[in-house]
């Protein structure tokens, strides 16, 4: 499974759209996945809830939606190294009181170099999904634009 991945962040580069979702039902070991090639390629994941958490918690609550998205991508700047970017743990990203479009934020990011990112929600039927319908975190995207790579 790790080589299979570790070829496919070489061949993307050549892509528009630079984006692989690592997507699994638990206990699909995304994570470990993440940190494996991250490994081999001496590559530290950014931790998204806990390093842009950090960042924001700085922040009085009513500006953080106005500064989230900018200081993810300072986040990213620092973290990539040689046109790839690892992220896990980008829950923070739904938080209604932020006011992001995840998956457009990491499409973003995939303008401007590789980018390998655990999803936390599934993958059915060519949708992704991130919490149930009805709940208040709730997304629902098509996968143009990225490769799902599922576990």
């Amino acid at each position: 499974m790790l080589d299979l991945l570790e070829r496919l962040v070489d061949e993307i580069g050549a892509l528009h759209s630079k984006l692989i979702l690592l997507v699994g039902r638990p206990p699909s070991e995304k994570t470990a996945l993440l940190e494996a090639i991250g490994n081999k390629l001496d590559l530290t994941p950014l931790r998204v809830g806990a390093e842009l958490g950090n960042k924001l918690a700085a922040i009085p609550q009513r500006r953080r939606q106005l500064q989230a998205a900018s200081i993810l991508r300072e986040l990213a700047d620092q973290r990539a190294r040689d046109n790839l970017l690892l992220l896990d743990n980008i829950e923070l990203l739904f938080d209604r009181t932020l006011q992001l479009d995840p998956l457009d934020l990491l499409k973003q990011q995939a303008r401007v170099r590789r980018v390998v990112a655990v999803w936390p929600g599934q993958l059915t039927e060519g949708r992704l999904t991130y919490a149930t319908t009805g709940h208040p975190e709730h997304q629902d995207y098509g996968i143009d634009g990225l490769v799902p790579f599922a576990i």
